[in-house]
């Protein structure tokens, strides 16, 4: 999954979309435990996009705060 098609999601579609990839994430890794996983670079790009996610989630919150820059 692209950035560019995450910025564009709004918080409530981003929080499924996390749950989701969450979801995603533990399936890979049960399979990966029971050697029946063809890919194992699939769990990286998982966790990625995990990443991902979470910090356009961060970017929202911070933006909804007023554009708080960080100064005192």
């Amino acid at each position: 999954m692209k950035i560019n098609e995450i910025k564009y999601l709004s918080v409530s579609e981003l929080n499924a979309k996390l749950k989701e990839l969450n979801s995603e994430l533990f399936n890979l890794r049960f399979s990966h435990a029971t050697r029946s996983l063809t890919n194992p670079m699939a769990i990286h790009n998982v966790k990625k996009d995990i990443a991902r996610v979470k910090t356009v989630i961060r970017e929202k919150e911070l933006e909804s705060k007023g554009g708080n820059d960080g100064n005192k």
